[in-house]
């Protein structure tokens, strides 16, 4: 099962003020501008082995630091900036963005301060990586790397706070994790009414249809934990935070297993893990990953359901180090902010100098 990573970076000075890639994002065709300007994203391509995309991502990451470090810049790992709100977070200039912010509303500002990781899983038995994925959202716990919005301590992982319930709690089709389904029809159906409703607000806000018409189209419409993507084809995990390689890499590896298990076996949803007559991965039922998600947006590994809900569907919570668990609780200014962001980039680069534990 052929895979890519998309990683979202914040772009820093060597004071620790957030500032613009600029010609960083000249390094490599692998690395795109983000739709705020001290962002960048690092994207690997499809890799058929976890031994390929490991030496490709840490290879791509290693020359971007270099890059950036030649510059008087650093990548920092977090998923929120920790201190800035949006006002500190200027947009590229794009219409798409001007669209949603006019269709969406004035939560769409808190997407801007959110830095996150894609995973890209060719698709195979579509439903069940997509039934599997949804199950696996809570997993974004074990790589959380930040607490803080705006200085503040938020709760635990504030980056899925923000950007499903804050962002997009008015419009919960466009960002939020959708149900399981039975067939690929019934997604797309899913995919054309969250499609038809985002229009419809758009219209009623006074956005010119054929502007609309132009920016996006039903798979360019929705921002949910888990979607499908035309380019490849893939089935796309975009639960996870912003962190160091090494965490990406191993979450990866361990999703990766957990889904091609799935894609081979088969799914059915129940709560039992007992293994049953025809063999198939057990995933819980959708009230239960809500639930779970909950507890692990407000207290992340901390919650003991969590840890035993991951364990369960084959994680390993005990060998994970969220970065978030290394940032104080206690509220922040902009001069432990700027600190703390500098301390975040000197772990990547210690990361990247670590030899990975597998080849």
């Amino acid at each position: 099962m052929k895979t890519s990573l998309e990683v979202e970076y914040w772009v820093i000075d060597n004071d620790g003020d957030l500032v613009p890639p600029e010609s960083l994002l000249d390094v490599s065709k692998q690395i795109d501008p983000e739709f705020v300007e001290p962002m960048l994203e690092i994207k690997t391509t499809p890799c058929q082995s976890m031994a390929e995309l490991r030496a490709e991502f840490r290879d791509l990451i290693s020359t971007t630091v270099d890059a950036a470090r030649e510059r008087g810049k650093r990548l920092v790992p977090l998923s929120t900036p920790l201190h800035a709100g949006p006002e500190d977070v200027p947009y590229r200039d794009k219409q798409g963005t001007d669209l949603q912010r006019r269709i969406v509303g004035p939560a769409f500002e808190d997407a801007r301060v959110c830095a996150g990781t894609h995973i890209h899983f060719e698709q195979s038995n579509v439903v069940d990586q997509l039934n599997t994925l949804t199950a696996l959202d809570p997993a974004f716990a074990l790589a959380n790397s930040s607490s803080h919005y705006r200085g503040e301590r938020l709760l635990e992982c504030a980056r899925p706070f923000l950007y499903r319930r804050s962002c997009y709690e008015a419009c919960p089709e466009q960002g939020q994790l959708w149900p399981y389904v039975d067939s690929v029809e019934e997604w797309e159906t899913t995919l054309e009414n969250a499609y038809d409703g985002f229009r419809e607000r758009a219209l009623e806000r006074g956005v010119d249809p054929a502007d609309f018409d132009d920016e996006f189209d039903p798979y360019d419409a929705v921002w949910t934990p888990v979607r499908l993507r035309k380019a490849m084809p893939t089935v796309e995990w975009r639960s996870p935070d912003a962190a160091l390689p090494s965490q990406i890499l191993h979450l990866a590896e361990e999703v990766r297993s957990i889904v091609t298990h799935a894609d081979a076996r088969g799914t059915v949803v129940g709560e039992d893990d007992v293994a049953n007559a025809g063999g198939e991965v057990p995933l819980p039922a959708f009230e239960t990953v809500q639930e779970i998600t909950d507890a692990a947006i407000f207290d992340g590994l901390g919650d003991s359901s969590v840890r035993a809900y991951l364990q369960r569907l084959g994680f390993t919570p005990s060998t994970y180090d969220p970065i978030a668990n290394r940032l104080p609780d206690a509220r922040l200014t902009k001069r432990q902010a700027k600190r703390l962001r500098l301390e975040a980039a000197r772990r990547l680069e210690a990361d990247l100098a670590t030899r990975p534990a597998r080849a």
